[in-house]
């Protein structure tokens, strides 16, 4: 079911397709401006903590693309793990969240 239909139905307890694409670039913007100012900051601060911290905005933004694809997939919004609806405040907090908090728990 799409989104935008999800949340006719549901009232207002899960994000729209719009909402999501919203929330999706802001937090990849916000990513991709981190890793310009390490880039910006030259070689000499490209250390071991540098070279991490990329790593892991690397990995946000895989975690981001992978987002997009399950809104135009139509799963965008349920846990991959037990196909239950990942409650919108998630969401809102951590938009390419693929699992609700109690699934994450157990995979980590």
């Amino acid at each position: 079911m799409p989104l935008d239909a999800a949340r006719r139905e549901l009232g207002s307890e899960r994000l729209t397709a719009h909402e999501a694409r919203q929330r999706l670039e802001h937090e990849r913007d916000s990513r991709l401006v981190q890793l310009t100012a390490i880039d910006e900051a030259g070689p000499e601060t490209n250390d071991h903590v540098m070279a991490v911290q990329i790593d892991a905005l690397q990995r946000v933004l895989r975690e981001i693309d992978a987002a997009f694809r399950r809104i135009e997939d139509g799963t965008y919004g349920t846990c991959q793990d037990c196909a239950q609806p990942i409650p919108v405040e998630r969401l809102e907090i951590l938009p390419y969240a693929r699992c609700c908090v109690g699934c994450q728990r157990r995979i980590t």
